[in-house]
């Protein structure tokens, strides 16, 4: 085509670069489709994974929200995000046990326990906080290590062994901490500083929403490289495509309102860096593959020859340790640790989150990030109901009948599986 004074010799090049929008944009549109039929395929086979909380939580959301416009403004989320944190990371240790068919009725006391450890340390006794803050999260491995070996060795059920744990440890918070009853935290010091720092340069959401960004793609694509593979099933390009763009999207949204008020809380991220490594530590090793094994069944895990004992002490392990971590969250939320720290409605908050989330009662199935769901659907009912100066009552009442539904949920969906033989 001639050279023309008007530009038409461009029209080439335009028409090429229609074609690529017109190719991507099916490309789009056949993901789109894939995840809807695989996603149907699922449900009616009973595999719901997070719908249920999701549409849960955007309910609670619009509900708030259409009552007092205050709800989802972003002095509010920002709050309800640091909220969640401290009984979150109990909640992701609880889910742990949840995997194995157990339950774990001991992380209300060994959160307390923590944090009365730090307390005394480093303020009655002057140990540096970094220390202290080290030995009092050792003080929930210690517990949990002790509990989950005494159920893998004497296969006493773990309810009943963490139920002994609830009572030994409230003891030993109440002993530890003496007559005082009550220690104030220094409010310049670490753990004060967990709950109440944000960073306040707008680039570093930015920057934490393009890393998880970037890290969802990376983890999606490496799965399906080793799928592919070893000839095994595995996501299209555009598929992974699609994912990682609806990521991106609520990765900046977030970002962009939690830089409307006091930017990222530092709690957040460390919650969120916590949950994200020990979702790809269950998803991606040994270890991982080993637990939801035996959730599923133990005895068929014995006889693969699988380390039980090991694994179970690994697990409730892990869920005490996290009990004391999210221990110093809440502390540090209040800046004092008392004889009430871990008791009232922490340890059934922190089992409800994992359930409503949508990790199974009967194991073998869930996420860490069922942890996160659910904990945004019991904190943003709280949240809620205090905006609009409801009782307490009424909270607890909703939160048990969501808790209710999603026991019942969960239970119905086994059925399901079981009859599509996926259980």
């Amino acid at each position: 085509m001639p050279d023309m004074p008007d530009g038409t010799r461009a029209a080439p090049a335009a028409a090429t670069a229609e074609a690529r929008q017109h190719r991507a944009g099916r490309a789009v549109t056949r993901a789109v489709a894939a995840w809807i039929t695989v996603r149907r395929s699922r449900l009616s086979a009973g595999e719901l994974g997070h719908l249920p909380v999701t549409l849960v939580l955007a309910a609670v959301w619009i509900v708030f929200q259409c009552i007092d416009s205050a709800f989802l403004s972003p002095r509010n989320l920002s709050n309800l995000s640091v909220d969640i944190v401290g009984t979150g990371l109990i909640a992701v240790g609880i889910v742990f046990v949840l995997l194995l068919g157990e339950l774990d009725l001991s992380v209300g006391s060994i959160s307390g326990f923590a944090a009365a450890v730090f307390a005394v340390l480093s303020v009655d006794n002057g140990v540096p906080e970094w220390l202290a803050l080290i030995a009092a999260v050792l003080t929930g491995t210690v517990a949990g290590t002790v509990q989950g070996y005494s159920v893998a060795r004497t296969r006493v059920p773990a309810f009943v062994v963490t139920l002994a744990g609830l009572l030994t440890w409230n003891g030993l918070m109440l002993a530890v901490l003496g007559t005082s009853g009550t220690v104030n935290l220094d409010e310049n010091g670490l753990i004060a500083h967990l709950t109440s720092y944000y960073f306040t340069n707008a680039g570093v959401a930015y920057a934490v929403a393009a890393f998880a960004t970037v890290l969802v793609f990376l983890d999606s694509y490496l799965n399906r490289r080793r799928r592919r593979a070893v000839g095994m099933p595995h996501r299209p390009l555009h598929a992974i495509g699609v994912r990682t763009g609806a990521v991106a999207v609520i990765a900046f949204a977030s970002a962009y309102v939690l830089n409307q008020f006091q930017g990222l809380p530092l709690a957040l991220l460390i919650f969120l860096a916590v949950v994200a490594g020990l979702d790809i530590m269950l998803r991606r090793t040994h270890y991982g593959r080993q637990v939801y094994a035996l959730g599923s069944s133990i005895e068929a895990s014995r006889r693969a020859s699988l380390n039980v004992t090991g694994v179970q002490t690994a697990v409730l392990a892990v869920s005490g340790t996290l009990a004391a971590t999210g221990g110093l969250f809440l502390a540090s939320r209040i800046t004092s640790v008392s004889q009430n720290s871990g008791s009232g409605v922490l340890l059934l908050n922190a089992i409800a989150a994992a359930v409503i989330g949508g990790t199974s009662l009967f194991g073998g199935r869930g996420t860490t990030w069922s942890a996160v769901l659910g904990m945004l659907v019991i904190q943003s009912i709280a949240s809620g109901m205090a905006l609009t100066d409801t009782p307490t009552a009424v909270q607890l009442v909703i939160t048990g009948g969501v808790l209710f539904a999603a026991v019942v949920l969960d239970s119905l969906s086994r059925h399901t599986q079981q009859a599509h033989g996926r259980a």
